[in-house]
């Protein structure tokens, strides 16, 4: 009886297949930094780009997947202020104020009630657990996210398994994380200089984007009259992968290469999810 029973709802979930997907759990990495270091003594207050984060978020819920937010220490990470901008909405006001209730309804920068849980958590709870992970951006991801061991680990664990792996704007710095010293690279790169291209690099040969030089340079301003020490596409380039630039700035652009996954700028979050969320239906 009890075989008949199982041999009947294995019928029942192969043949509903097409009808009922099962959730797949993805991984939401961000930074637990609110500022950036400048060249000198200067500091950018920063944080994740709202859009960046909340228009994936929301397209992931709305397609019945279960989400679980991450960032080093397991810190309530911060909305940079300058992303708190309708335009980054397509100018769409009730877009953005719904984008805005949701951030709040799930509490991810509360201080004291927010779910986000360590990358050391993550790592006890299993890679094998989650189906695809999501790093936006915002500047703060170059603050500790490209160093990160732990961020190597679970980027590099990914890569391994050929899981879903999507980063955007300055978030894709993080793929710097999984080199064997990634500490030193960046080093020599804030020191101004040009470190040696490892040759066993994860993500070597690999087309990625990221914010690009042009931008940062049009976007000088938003930075206070400081200087970063160094770009994400000089890094991306340095370390191996193939970098590639949209036809003009501030567009979309969205760039695929096995299972990874990379966005240029602010308005390519969109973008980046639908790929993301078409990955996970193959």
């Amino acid at each position: 009886m009890k075989s008949t029973t199982k041999t009947l709802l294995a019928s029942l979930v192969f043949a509903a297949g097409s009808q009922v997907a099962l959730a797949d759990n993805i991984l939401v990495v961000m930074s637990d930094e609110d500022h950036l270091k400048l060249k000198g003594t200067d500091v950018y207050e920063t944080g994740f780009y709202l859009n960046e984060l909340m228009q994936p978020v929301k397209m992931f819920l709305d397609a019945g997947h279960d989400l679980t937010f991450a960032t080093p220490n397991g810190l309530a990470p911060t909305v940079d202020v300058l992303s708190d901008n309708v335009m980054f909405f397509g100018n769409d006001e009730k877009s953005m104020a719904e984008h805005k209730a949701l951030l709040e309804k799930l509490k991810i920068t509360d201080k004291e009630n927010s779910p986000v849980i360590s990358l050391s958590r993550v790592e006890q709870i299993g890679y094998d657990k989650f189906d695809a992970v999501y790093v936006p951006g915002g500047h703060a991801p170059m603050n500790d996210l490209l160093t990160d061991k732990q961020m190597g680990a679970l980027l590099t664990d990914f890569h391994n398994n050929q899981k879903v792996t999507a980063l955007v704007c300055h978030g894709p710095i993080a793929l710097i994380s999984t080199l064997p010293n990634a500490q030193a690279f960046v080093q020599s790169l804030e020191a101004g200089k040009s470190p040696t291209t490892p040759k066993d690099w994860i993500y070597n040969g690999y087309k990625v984007t990221a914010f690009s030089n042009g931008e940062e340079e049009a976007s000088k301003g938003w930075l206070g009259g400081g200087e970063m020490k160094f770009y994400p596409q000089d890094a991306l380039n340095v370390a191996g992968a193939t970098f590639n630039v949209g036809a003009d700035l501030w567009y979309p652009n969205v760039v695929t290469d096995r299972e990874l996954i990379t966005g240029q700028n602010p308005a390519s979050a969109v973008a980046v999810a639908t790929e993301i969320l078409n990955k996970l239906q193959k």
